[in-house]
Formats: structure tokens, sequence, C-alpha cells
């Protein structure tokens, strides 16, 4: 148990946490949204996502653990896998995808 004078970070703090890994890791189509605390493991999971600026998320592709008293990332999914998760998401929403920047650019 973690003593009592440590703050745990808030759910904002994690998610800032985890897009500042991803920032550091990955390209700028990915973010990390709804921090859920787990209180087993006093951490903090926060979903990765594929997102575009036109379209918002096209699903989820990994996560980050990030520490509930800290803001130490304990896991994640490797960059690698989420890449690949991405890339599989984009080829599934293609024509999605390149209809909304079309529309977008009207």
């Amino acid at each position: 148990m973690f003593p009592q004078t440590l703050t745990r970070l808030t759910a904002l703090e994690a998610q800032i946490a985890a897009n500042g890994f991803l920032l550091d890791n990955l390209p700028d189509r990915y973010l990390a949204v709804e921090p859920q605390f787990d209180p087993a493991a006093q951490a903090w999971r926060v979903k990765v996502v594929l997102t575009y600026p036109v379209i918002g998320c096209i699903g989820q592709v990994g996560e980050i653990m990030v520490s509930a008293y800290s803001e130490k990332i304990l896991s994640h999914t490797p960059p690698t896998e989420i890449r690949e998760r991405g890339r599989q998401l984009y080829e599934q929403n293609r024509d999605a995808i390149q209809t909304a920047f079309s529309l977008a650019g009207n």
C-alpha cells in the first residue's frame, strides 16, 4: 500500500502523461483518452486510439498504464503493435476517411 502522504494523480494528469509518451514514440494520429483508475494496480489505465482531426476517433489501438502516484509509465502496448493496429483500422476505414477529408477541403 502507498503511504497516505502521496497524492494520487488526477485522471487528467494521467492522460497528459500518457499523451506525452505517445508524442515521444508515435506519430500525431494517436491519442490517449478515457483514463480509468485501477485500484488493484494502483494505476490509471488509459486507452490509446487512432484519431483524425476531421473525423475523430476511429478505434482503440492500445493501452498505457500510468502510476497513480507519479507520471511514470508502468506498461504500454508496444509502439509497433499500436502502429500495426492503426494501419489495420485505417485500411478498414480508408474510404470514409478519404471522403471526410475531401468534404472538409470543399
